[in-house]
């Protein structure tokens, strides 16, 4: 299985974003481990079939490819998209260990990705930048299917009740994002773009699980 490697753009913001990655590969999935549950979650809010196409946006490491691969079948296709090649080398390696013939992979920013004209679904998971970012959302978007299904989860800031949790979020957010534009509502994009989603508000409101569909 290889991983097909896409120029970059570039851009200042895509340079910070390969290097915070870069610097976290060694403990990506220690870091991520304690919002396995959320990842579940959102899978579930998937429905995804047998046979289908999932887009597993930003996919890091891969930590999410074992349960969308079990989701889709023998006869489905993932195609996981990161721009950190550092990132998608481990999630190469997971998916040749495990077997997952039906795993693709792609090394490029998520706005220059070669994906599928149709796909079933895509999951968003802990992809902060990416929500920020117009043309990635447009591009995702542009090749989805009609009522394709659509999770999305992570950080954002909590409510004025739990206003003291803040801190913490800006924490772990530092760590992860080039940008904290957003962190208020970071599905805002997608719904902006038509996208009917359901937002659930967890952990004092500190992580958010939107799920729903395009039109």
């Amino acid at each position: 299985m290889g991983i097909a490697p896409t120029p970059m753009a570039g851009s200042a913001d895509e340079a910070a974003a390969l290097a915070l990655y870069r610097a976290r590969c060694s403990y990506y999935d220690l870091q991520l481990a304690p919002y396995e549950a959320l990842r579940r979650y959102a899978v579930e809010r998937l429905a995804l079939r047998p046979g289908q196409v999932v887009l597993d946006i930003g996919c890091g490491t891969g930590m999410s490819l074992d349960l969308l691969q079990q989701a889709v079948g023998p006869a489905g296709r993932v195609v996981a998209i990161d721009q950190s090649c550092e990132m998608l080398e481990q999630a190469r390696r997971r998916a040749d260990r495990e077997g997952w013939d039906q795993v693709e992979l792609c090394c490029s920013p998520v706005q220059d990705a070669v994906l599928p004209v149709k796909a079933d679904a895509a999951l968003f998971h802990f992809t902060h930048d990416i929500l920020q970012t117009p043309a990635a959302l447009d591009h995702v978007l542009a090749h989805l299917a009609p009522g394709a299904k659509l999770a999305v989860c992570g950080l954002k800031w909590a409510p004025p009740l739990f206003a003291a949790f803040n801190p913490l979020v800006w924490w772990n957010a530092v760590q992860s994002v080039t940008t904290l534009s957003g962190l208020d509502a970071p599905w805002e994009g997608l719904a902006q773009r038509g996208a009917r989603l359901t937002v659930e508000s967890l952990c004092y409101g500190t992580l958010f699980l939107a799920s729903g569909q395009i039109p």
